[in-house]
């Protein structure tokens, strides 16, 4: 890196990358904090979710470029989001639900088998081939000074902040989110209060899911759409977890702000080939959990969900 503008060129690309695996990385942490295990299937719902959202966008949008199809597209990305949040709830209640009072072995063996059901349904049925989503606007860069932006990211980090800030206020201020703060201190207790645990797991599983839809269907605009489109995604994204504190809502943000500026700048500065950038994210895990094992904030805020 030469220069000032270089460097605020990778910051910029890295906050695009790190608020992508930030909104993936809250459906992992969210669920580990009341159920206190991993869902692997969370990749795979977020591959769900993005063929959805294409389908819809490609049977409304129209012929022409225009306000429709920037409507369009958020309409899609809506509907992708409530079809994986629906899927979500699902996978809980027949997967999940019937293994909580089993060992722990028991329903990550049950996640990583929804995982490759999903994968192997969705090259069933749409094929393996990559399917491309059309922006939906001018995607033509931005210049401020030497750095470059482009409208795509400067969706995405409109997305991942409303979303962030929407979930924060709604975790720590609504009755639901206090409801999922006690079911995730203690379920039993919870019960006990009142507090309907079931419906809160349900809920918790849908937002996750609508989560990872979101981050799914935006990330589309330049991964394409493809089965298996969600494995390594989703791997980082818990990676992410891991290091912000897995169970903690401002550690899963926190840890994909900071996965996606390693990545970036990780290959910007160490000259790591592109191709191996993926290391990155599982070398951080190993140093993190050598380190400091609960997270960058496991222990400042061990009771959020």
């Amino acid at each position: 890196m030469g220069s000032i503008a270089e460097f605020f060129q990778h910051m910029m690309n890295g906050l695009t990358l790190g608020g992508i695996y930030a909104l993936i990385a809250l459906g992992y942490t969210m669920v580990y904090g009341i159920l206190k295990f991993i869902n692997f299937a969370h990749g795979d719902i977020l591959m769900v979710g993005s063929y959805l959202g294409l389908f819809t966008f490609n049977a409304i949008r129209g012929q022409t470029m225009g306000p429709w199809t920037i409507l369009a597209f958020f309409i899609a990305m809506i509907a992708g989001m409530i079809f994986s949040a629906g899927l979500g709830m699902v996978i809980e209640r027949v997967a999940y639900k019937p293994l909580r009072r089993a060992t722990r072995l028991a329903p990550l063996l049950s996640a990583i088998g929804v995982s490759f059901i999903l994968s192997n349904m969705a090259a069933w049925m749409w094929g393996t081939r990559s399917r491309k989503l059309d922006y939906p606007f001018d995607n033509t860069p931005l210049h401020i000074g030497d750095v470059s932006i482009t409208p795509h990211q400067i969706l995405i980090l409109i997305v991942v902040l409303v979303t962030m800030v929407a979930l924060k206020l709604f975790v720590d201020k609504s009755r639901i989110g206090k409801a999922m703060r006690a079911t995730s201190l203690d379920q039993d207790t919870a019960k006990l209060m009142g507090i309907k645990s079931d419906k809160i797991i349900s809920i918790t599983f849908a937002i996750g899911s609508a989560l990872a839809a979101t981050a799914g269907f935006l990330i589309a605009l330049e991964i394409k759409v493809y089965p298996s489109m969600g494995t390594m995604t989703g791997l980082k994204a818990f990676v992410a977890a891991v290091v912000g504190g897995i169970g903690n809502i401002s550690g899963a943000m926190l840890g994909g702000i900071l996965l996606g500026l390693l990545e970036t700048f990780g290959v910007a500065l160490l000259g790591i080939p592109y191709g191996l950038r993926d290391t990155i994210a599982f070398v951080a895990l190993i140093i993190i959990l050598l380190v400091k094992p609960e997270g960058l904030l496991g222990k400042v805020e061990k009771e959020k969900v």
